[in-house]
């Protein structure tokens, strides 16, 4: 009888151990489970970002798109500034400011807007240019007409380069292709006194630096 008790008990302890040992292994598994779990996202990190993508990016406003479309044209020479502080207009100090055309010193010379003008590209930018002249009386009889380049800053002209033409030789008309600017005007053959006009002039300028420089020129009879 004594012989079977032994057995039984130690069965008993193998099946206490037994069962301690599956409780430790299941609470493990369980923990590991939990510290396996990714963390909440923060602000800030990929789920917040992918919520962002959805939203419309963002576009420039209507003011800057208008500046970006405007196109420099003849009419807005009206105010346009001839010369500038580092290329002087006729020699004078200061750039010269049209107010509706014409500028006017306190020794009463003028400077006038001429008609002839022309739109294009001078240097392939992709932006307008614009090619117009303007003449200087300084109370005498002469007027000296001088040819000047405007480019287009967001619809505003902006002085570029100018080329003297003389005195008493007014402009027909300005095209422009080909980054280059042709300009008909009337001048005079050798010998001609300054108020004769009988030349009339196709000459073809093109931009360098702050100079427009005629590259040739084609000459026809003109008389009045």
């Amino acid at each position: 009888m004594r012989r079977k008790l032994v057995p039984v008990a130690a069965l008993a302890m193998v099946c206490l151990l037994t069962v301690s040992a599956c409780g430790s292994g299941g609470s493990t598994r369980k923990r590991s489970r939990s510290t396996d779990r990714a963390p909440a996202a923060a602000p800030g990190t990929k789920k917040d970002r992918d919520v962002d993508a959805t939203l419309p990016a963002a576009t420039p406003g209507p003011t800057a798109s208008r500046r970006r479309d405007v196109r420099l044209g003849c009419d807005d020479l009206e105010d346009a500034q001839v010369g500038s502080r580092t290329v002087r207009y006729r020699g004078l100090a200061q750039p010269v400011t049209l107010d509706d055309g014409t500028w006017r010193g306190r020794d009463g010379t003028t400077v006038t807007l001429q008609q002839a003008c022309g739109v294009g590209d001078l240097d392939g930018d992709g932006v307008a240019d614009v090619v117009g002249a303007v003449a200087l009386n300084g109370g005498g009889s002469g007027t000296f007409f001088t040819l000047v380049a405007w480019r287009g800053g967001g619809g505003e002209p902006v002085f570029r380069a100018l080329a003297d033409l003389g005195d008493r030789t007014p402009l027909e008309r300005i095209s422009m292709a080909g980054r280059k600017a042709t300009v008909v005007w009337l001048t005079r053959s050798a010998g001609r006194s300054l108020a004769e006009l009988n030349v009339r002039r196709t000459s073809v300028y093109q931009l360098s630096g702050a100079k427009l420089v005629e590259v040739s020129h084609t000459d026809q009879p003109y008389a009045p």
